[in-house]
């Protein structure tokens, strides 16, 4: 039997968690996407979040009935945001979520995941979620530790060591959800901050 392929193993070095900003070299990487704006506590996120778990776990099972089994990534999103150092989020936010998903997933996986989905009853939603192809290159890393409404001191960190490496902010924030939750106290969540950099 093949063995199961771990996307965060398998690129261990871009989902480094250094405790003091670093640079890390990210390659091109596959996603299911979904865009959305407004507060991330709002009925929007958790939705997209629903959608995409719901396509990811669908494609993953058919992959894994086919021989190609692999194990669902974590959630991620990127942040476009008014000054991402605010805090509070607010109705001019906007965001993908993100969860990584093998390279040989289509277009013709998704369509078959959608058909699937509807079958069993899945709303809408489903049809939202779209693959992306994200070539960050060079970013500033850091893992941050707490609640996501405590990222500011983290994330000036991140913009103050870009700064001083002659490293111009590029792109869009990027956040990597390690920690559930639902299942984790607020100052014990553990969530990697990126931000691309030229």
């Amino acid at each position: 039997m093949p063995e199961k392929l771990n996307l965060v193993a398998a690129h261990r070095a871009e989902y480094a968690t250094p405790k003091s900003p670093a640079l890390v070299r990210v390659e091109p990487a596959q996603y299911l996407a979904f865009d959305g704006e407004g507060d991330p506590n709002g009925p929007g996120f958790a939705e997209a979040i629903g959608a995409l778990y719901g396509v990811a776990f669908t494609i993953k099972m058919r992959k894994k009935r086919e021989g190609a089994d692999y194990t669902v990534a974590p959630l991620e999103a990127l942040w476009s945001v008014p000054d991402v150092t605010a805090g509070e989020p607010g109705a001019t936010w906007r965001w993908t979520a993100l969860i990584r998903t093998p390279d040989f997933i289509t277009g013709t996986d998704l369509e078959t995941a959608f058909a699937e989905l509807e079958r069993k009853g899945k709303g809408p939603a489903v049809r939202r979620v779209r693959l992306e192809q994200l070539d960050e290159g060079d970013c500033v890393q850091v893992l941050h530790v707490g609640p996501y409404s405590a990222e500011k001191r983290t994330i000036e960190a991140m913009h103050a060591f870009a700064a001083a490496q002659g490293r111009p902010l590029r792109g869009r924030h990027h956040e990597i959800y390690i920690s559930d939750p639902r299942r984790v106290l607020p100052e014990r969540l553990k969530t990697i901050l990126r931000q691309p950099v030229g």
